[in-house]
């Protein structure tokens, strides 16, 4: 059975990534890519559809012992996790090296004191849990076969089938240490090299301690900036620098509910955001492999934008349902693909152009496509901007005038006026000057609320949207104009939870909404850490800090957020580790360090 979502760990190799519960069971697996197929996919079922357990041997029809204590080793992706059991202490380390040549997650078990019983569980199911691989002996090593897929397993412990299940059973003793590692290869091609754990161990902690050196950020938040930069690093696509939003698909936003979606791509809304923070805190070589991603993943086709991509730029992600699996603690669909990447949002041409402007701003090399891919994006928007669409949230809903979407059109425009008025670039800028002016004005005129203070969801709704919170973030507004501070309170009154959190935007229960959907959802991370940083930025720093250092408080023991937080069940919600909760908190941090509200 899954554990909750804050029991997984994440380790990864920048193509793509494995989530470890408490209890040592790697529940979840896509290989060779983000992507891919999952030759582990209890996560989303049961043990039936894949799972590796590693950790101390256990009665039959007992659960498995959680780990009495786990943690990142320093500022690296090297997860340890140590269990006290009656016969003594081990240690398992488990991560996946930069990879070289063939993916691999490598585990290895270390005695700390005692002589305790060990057993390794490996069940592969490839396609989802769909389909069950011939697994034989070559050689000496172990290896389970399925069309085009070959996982090879490897350790000097003894091993045998039972069950279709692969078990390896030892003891491990004080100074003793045992690995055991899965390679993914084509299975048409020859076999892996054999792995060698011990130098792979030593090569991923120096990369890991070599590119957390790289970070410009010294404040009072360190540790959790850190963690999050690396959480961002482990979720971009080394070969491409594609971003995805999560490494998962179909963790639900409503235990038991619909709201579940593939996460396992790059949007451009939340790559750009990413790179700012990435920008922010040193990281320009991140930041110029996104910017090429994106010139790639457009082409020279900008007036067909899509909102997100796959991994290497990828148009086609159709959405599909996987019926076979019962889903998180029973939440159905599990979906693969999303239908979303044929909506129209505005906001993206907003992001992206933001995205560019700030590479350009801190010195990032110029690239001259990039420049005339913002005048493109600026030509389209110029002619639809006032068109209807489906928002930043997606909506499956009718499209609507989001005012958010709006304000973002607005920042695509003026980040493009100020490209032009610095000399860079050539372009209309009488023109876009009054456009911009356009917008802001119809803004004003159709998305504000005078009789409540404050801006609406929509033109005309009477509904409020935590996207508004973005006003002052990106200068549509001055923080002290009284329609942003009136918005902030609104927010605060009307999405406010019990705990100080926000909600995106009303939900009706099991009926459907605006955004066409049934059922409710949690809080949403990313929009209350916009909360805190607009509380600081209208002088309520303290307010600020405090919701901030809640809002810190809900990570998992090892700093990593899901997409939302629940306040009824008090527990993470949504796909994990999202990038969408990480660059917040980065850029909250950044906020109050620079004005000083922190504690201590």
């Amino acid at each position: 059975m899954a554990g909750r979502i804050e029991d997984y760990a994440l380790i990864g190799d920048m193509q793509t990534a494995a989530l470890v519960c408490r209890d040592g069971t790697a529940d979840w697996l896509c290989l060779p890519r983000f992507d891919s197929h999952s030759i582990f996919a209890g996560l989303l079922g049961t043990d039936e559809h894949g799972f590796w357990r590693l950790g101390p041997a256990y009665p039959d029809g007992a659960e498995p012992p959680a780990a009495d204590r786990r943690r990142y080793r320093g500022d690296s992706l090297v997860l340890e996790s140590e269990w006290d059991t009656p016969r003594g202490t081990v240690r398992v380390i488990d991560f996946m090296p930069p990879r070289e040549g063939a993916p691999q997650l490598i585990r290895i078990v270390e005695g700390v004191s005692g002589r305790v019983p060990m057993q390794s569980a490996l069940r592969m199911r490839f396609s989802y849990g769909w389909v069950v691989p011939w697994v034989h002996r070559v050689d000496g090593r172990t290896v389970g076969v399925a069309g085009p897929d070959s996982v090879w397993y490897d350790t000097a412990a003894e091993s045998h089938g039972e069950e279709l299940t692969t078990y390896s059973d030892f003891t491990i003793s004080p100074g003793e240490r045992m690995a055991f590692t899965i390679s993914w290869q084509p299975s048409h091609k020859e076999p892996p090299p054999l792995p060698e754990p011990e130098a792979s161990l030593e090569a991923t902690e120096e990369f890991w301690r070599e590119w957390v050196e790289q970070c410009t950020y010294h404040g009072p938040y360190r540790d959790a900036v850190v963690r999050s930069l690396i959480t961002l690093k482990a979720l971009t696509y080394g070969p491409t620098g594609g971003i995805v939003a999560a490494p998962t698909t179909s963790l639900p936003e409503d235990i038991g509910g619909c709201r579940n979606w593939d996460y396992r791509f790059t949007w451009l809304r939340d790559a750009a955001i990413t790179l700012s923070s990435l920008l922010r805190t040193g990281y320009r070589e991140e930041a110029r492999a996104w910017r090429e991603w994106l010139l790639r993943a457009v082409a020279g086709d900008p007036e067909n934008l899509q909102i997100m991509y796959g991994i290497a730029g990828e148009r086609e992600l159709g959405e599909t349902e996987l019926t076979w699996l019962p889903g998180y603690e029973g939440s159905r669909p599990v979906r693969i693909g999303n239908g979303a990447a044929g909506q129209l949002q505005l906001d993206v041409y907003g992001e992206v152009t933001e995205a560019l402007h700030l590479a350009h701003m801190t010195g990032l090399a110029r690239n001259d496509y990039a420049s005339l891919l913002q005048l493109k994006l600026i030509n389209y928007l110029e002619g639809h901007w006032n068109e209807p669409d489906e928002g930043i949230w997606e909506v499956r809903g009718p499209r609507r005038h989001f005012v958010h979407s709006k304000v973002m059109a607005w920042v695509a425009v003026d980040r493009t006026v100020k490209l032009i008025e610095s000399g860079d670039v050539d372009g209309p800028l009488e023109r876009w000057r009054d456009l911009r002016d356009e917008i802001h004005r119809t803004v004003c005129e159709k998305g504000y609320d005078k009789e409540r203070n404050t801006f609406t969801q929509y033109y005309g709704s009477k509904e409020l949207d935590a996207s508004l919170l973005l006003i002052p973030q990106m200068g549509f507004l001055p923080p002290d104009d009284k329609r942003v501070i009136g918005t902030i309170e609104a927010i605060q009154r009307e999405l406010g939870t019990e705990d100080g959190f926000v909600m995106r935007y009303p939900t009706q229960g099991q009926e459907k909404g605006v955004d066409g959907l049934e059922g409710d959802e949690g809080a949403f991370l990313a929009c209350s850490f916009w909360l805190a940083d607009d509380l600081a930025m209208i002088g309520r720093v303290d307010e600020a800090r405090k919701l901030f250092e809640k809002l810190l408080s809900l990570r998992n023991d090892l700093g990593l957020l899901a997409e939302e937080w629940d306040p009824t069940l008090q527990r993470q919600v949504g796909n994990f580790p999202q990038a969408f909760s990480h660059v917040p908190l980065i850029d909250t941090a950044l906020r109050l360090t620079a004005s000083g509200a922190y504690g201590g």
